[in-house]
């Protein structure tokens, strides 16, 4: 009998998916195959257009580019829009942008000599093993460093990553700068810090030093491989929207839509802002509390650290018994448990604004959709409110047939072990059709 592959390898970028791809990508991605395959599935054509409504790092709009088929993406996060957006730029030239990056080593290098430092810490001299550095390491103010992780990244690494990104600003406005700056984000979540990611993320080995000019450029170079490859296939359209994917209908065409391949959040208590985190601040594209603030609640309510006293989306579920029902499980079992903490008193409303975000948001997608659109929904089981089973995929299709789509099925795309009850647990692809019969919500 055939063995299975393992869950890492369903879920793993293959070598020849790299272009574009692997310039920055989100560590809960789903991989670019599953998007060929429900293309495919979906009878996809290049006279068609695709949508992904939280396209993330931009997996399922970089795969139609390459396949030529045109695609919008909808992303709240500013820098996971600025990546997916860069992803699909292949239009620089990619000697101009290597002989550039070439330019900013020779100068960082310099400014690093002048200090005493030196960026591959195999080749430290002895003045600096003796932590008497001819300057003052560079960091960050109090406010903007209680941002991150503390120890995501050592004191030297970071005055390093602070003296290369302002190189870069002077390119600013250049045709290669995003793409620079995109390559500092990944090296800085590759090879630069010190967090890792499991199921979480965190912080593992603290490193004192850690080479950063050498990583940057690295990444650059890959992305100079990448353009020479995929350059043919630049004017494929390709749009990504910093937006709210619970508000479509203002900025997407009514029925413009021929086929939406996507994974919104799963109901966990995952802060999916904190897996980028350190890029975001690093980079400028969070740089106080309030901008954190904003971007959380441009989100759907996926776990309690995004919670707010003004949320009303979970006003939409009480037409939907088997939501009401699972939220009273959890505050019955949460009081039966003496579980007071703020965070736990959330687990309840959370499960509801959550679903509730994901019925506007289908709601609202019915009018850019055309008649005979086909959907596809990665989305998984959940049981991080305490033990309390929450099967994401059966519910989502239940929302979705309240609202004039039809159920074409559930499809088990793989599974995970569960941190909290150490079960196996569903991740599916919910493959829905649109017919344009709207009913239910207004």
């Amino acid at each position: 009998m055939k063995q299975q592959p393992s869950n890492s390898v369903i879920n793993k970028l293959s070598l020849a998916d790299k272009a574009a791809h692997n310039w920055y990508r989100f560590v809960l991605s789903f991989p670019p195959h599953l998007v060929r395959a429900y293309l495919e599935r979906f009878q996809v054509t290049t006279e068609q257009r695709v949508l992904d409504p939280f396209c993330g790092t931009g997996t399922t709009i970089v795969e139609c580019k390459k396949l030529g088929i045109a695609s919008i993406g909808i992303e709240a996060s500013a820098l996971a829009h600025f990546a997916a957006s860069v992803k699909i730029d292949w239009l620089p030239n990619p000697e101009l942008l290597l002989q550039a990056a070439q330019q900013i080593e020779t100068h960082v290098l310099a400014l690093f000599a002048q200090q005493g430092i030196e960026d591959d810490p195999l080749f430290r001299t002895e003045r600096q093993n003796n932590d008497t550095v001819s300057t003052s390491l560079r960091t960050l103010d109090a406010e903007t460093a209680a941002l991150l992780l503390k120890n995501a990244i050592s004191p030297l690494p970071l005055h390093k990553v602070l003296t290369l990104h302002d190189c870069l600003q002077h390119h600013k406005g250049k045709p290669y700068y995003r793409h620079q700056l995109l390559a500092l984000a990944n090296a800085l979540k590759c090879s630069i810090s010190n967090l890792h990611f499991g199921p979480e993320v965190g912080v593992g080995v603290v490193k004192d030093d850690a080479p950063v000019v050498a990583a940057w450029l690295d990444e650059v170079y890959r992305m100079t491989a990448d353009l020479r490859q995929l350059a043919d296939r630049h004017a494929i359209p390709a749009t990504i929207h910093h937006a709210d994917a619970r508000d479509l209908s203002s900025f997407i065409a009514p029925q413009s839509i021929d086929a939406v391949i996507t994974s919104p959040p799963y109901p966990n208590e995952k802060d999916y802002t904190r897996i980028t985190r350190l890029e975001a601040v690093l980079l400028g594209f969070i740089t106080s509390k309030a901008d954190l603030q904003g971007l959380k609640r441009s989100l759907i309510r996926s776990n309690t650290r995004g919670v707010y006293k003004d949320d009303d989306d979970d006003r939409w579920v009480e037409p939907y018994p088997e939501i009401v029902r699972i939220a009273e499980e959890i505050e019955t079992r949460r009081i039966a448990m003496g579980k007071t903490s703020g965070f736990e008193r959330l687990y309840g409303r959370v499960t509801k604004l959550y679903f509730g975000g994901m019925i506007r948001h289908l709601a609202s997608l019915r009018t850019v959709l055309r008649p005979g659109a086909q959907l596809g929904y990665v989305v998984g089981d959940q049981a991080s409110y305490l033990r309390v089973m929450i099967r994401t995929g059966q519910i989502l299709a239940a929302i979705a047939e309240s609202l004039g789509y039809e159920v074409v099925n559930i499809d088990l795309f793989r599974t995970r072990l569960s941190t909290a009850t150490k079960a196996q647990l569903r991740e599916e692809v919910v493959h829905l059709r649109w017919h344009g019969n709207s009913k239910g919500l207004k």
